[in-house]
C-alpha cells in the first residue's frame, strides 16, 4: 500500500487560528446585510426603490416590479397571512426575483399552492417560506427583497438576500 506523502499536519493551534479567521469573516459579512463589496473593494449600497403601494396589491395576485434595476424582474405579493420576512401592518407582503436561480428562466406563480415554478427545469420555490426551494435543480433559494412599508402604504425595496442569476454582484 502506498502512503500519501503530501499530507500536512497543521497542528491544533494553526487549525484553531484558521477557524478564528473564518469566523471573523462570517461575522463581518453578517454585520453588513445591505451592502455589497465590488471587485474594486469599494462597498456599494443597495438602492432604495419605491416599488408600489399597498392599495395596488390584491391577496395572492403578484404585481410585476423590477429591483434593484430594470434588468431584474420580480414581483410583489400580498399573501394574506403573516410570514417571516413579510412587510406591512399584517406582515404578509413579500417581494421576489422572478428569474430562476438555476438557469435564469422566468418563473410562473401558482396561486393554488403559493409557489413560484420554473417551466423549464421544474424548480419550485415556496413564497410563504421566504422563497425556499422545495423541488428541482436550483442550488439556492429564490432571491427575496428586503421590504419596508411607510405610513402612506408605499412599499420600498432596500436589499436582496440572495444573488440574482447571472450576476457577480446584485448592484451593478
Amino acid at each position: 500500500m502506498k502512503r500519501c506523502d503530501k499530507m500536512v499536519d497543521i497542528g491544533r493551534r494553526q487549525f484553531l487560528r484558521g477557524g478564528g479567521v473564518a469566523a471573523a469573516g462570517m461575522a463581518t459579512a453578517m454585520v453588513m446585510p445591505t451592502e455589497v463589496q465590488a471587485k474594486s473593494g469599494a462597498l456599494l449600497e443597495y438602492p432604495i426603490n419605491r416599488l408600489g403601494n399597498m392599495s395596488n396589491l390584491k391577496v395572492n395576485e403578484p404585481m410585476e416590479v423590477a429591483y434593484p434595476d430594470g434588468d431584474a424582474p420580480g414581483v410583489l405579493l400580498k399573501l394574506g397571512k403573516r410570514v417571516e420576512g413579510g412587510a406591512g401592518p399584517d406582515g404578509d407582503i413579500v417581494g421576489f426575483s422572478t428569474m430562476c436561480p438555476h438557469k435564469g428562466f422566468g418563473l410562473n406563480y401558482n396561486a393554488g399552492d403559493k409557489t413560484f415554478n420554473c417551466p423549464v427545469h421544474l424548480s419550485r420555490f415556496d413564497a410563504e417560506a421566504g422563497g425556499q426551494e422545495i423541488w428541482g435543480h436550483a442550488t439556492q433559494n429564490l432571491p427575496q427583497y428586503t421590504l419596508r412599508v411607510d405610513d402612506k402604504g408605499d412599499i420600498y425595496a432596500e436589499g436582496i438576500d440572495e444573488l440574482l442569476y447571472g450576476r457577480l454582484s446584485n448592484v451593478l
